[in-house]
């Protein structure tokens, strides 16, 4: 069967646009070591996921400040835990975030960003880097209260988009990310900067590439019987 290309491209937000080290400052501005970023993030997920799979549901800033306070200890105040979280709002883009978005629209294809996080949030970032010209609609997890990668997210972003999911791709720096999307039936592109080897224990991504805008140009691609992805 011919793969056909996506009619719609759905970005992942954290990490995959908006790289987390410059959260690492505002960790060492509540005395608590920059090192702690990535324990923190990764116990985030874990949290989020462990919650969509027992079926509750809380949003992504209130595990935030959770996670980082069971982490940090009693040294760090909820107030401070909340001053740290916003920061999520002030992240910079990758640097070929905008040029993947005008590569995708400049080929007839719709953009649109899928997060855990929230729409508000997710929508500042976006303006705030001048990149919300280039995306036509923000969905988010909160919509079905299911954190990715359950299925849920993937299917209402397609409803939301209008598309059957096969016209939808995802586009992720994150093996699980991908591997849902794809589970749920999108088209997916796994960029490879972050977490460098696809793991086998998960379903292959339609397109690989070590930047946003190769990964764009591969799903572009997709039904060239010419490319090889």
């Amino acid at each position: 069967m011919v793969v056909e290309r996506p009619s719609v491209i759905a970005f992942d937000v954290i990490e995959t646009l908006f790289p987390l080290e410059p959260l690492g400052e505002r960790l060492q501005q509540v005395g608590q070591p920059p090192e702690l970023l990535r324990p923190w993030f990764t116990r985030l997920l874990r949290d989020g996921f462990a919650l969509s799979a027992s079926g509750a549901y809380r949003p992504f800033a209130e595990i935030a400040v959770d996670t980082l306070r069971a982490l940090a200890g009693d040294a760090l105040s909820a107030e401070d835990a909340r001053e740290v979280v916003t920061g999520f709002a002030g992240l910079e883009p990758h640097a070929d975030v905008a040029e993947a978005m005008r590569v995708a629209r400049d080929g007839g294809v719709r953009v649109i960003t899928l997060t855990n996080g929230s729409a508000q949030t997710t929508s500042t970032l976006l303006r705030r880097s001048g990149l919300d010209e280039l995306v036509e609609q923000v969905v988010s997890v909160d919509a079905v209260r299911r954190w990715k990668p359950a299925p849920d997210p993937y299917r209402h972003a397609a409803t939301a988009c209008g598309v059957a999911p096969e016209r939808l791709a995802l586009v992720a720096a994150h093996n699980w990310d991908v591997h849902g999307a794809h589970r749920a039936g999108l088209l997916t592109g796994w960029v490879s900067r972050l977490e460098r080897r696809w793991s086998e224990l998960f379903d292959q991504p339609d397109v690989t590439g070590p930047d946003l805008v190769n990964v764009v140009r591969g799903l572009l691609s997709l039904g060239d019987p010419g490319a090889a992805w």
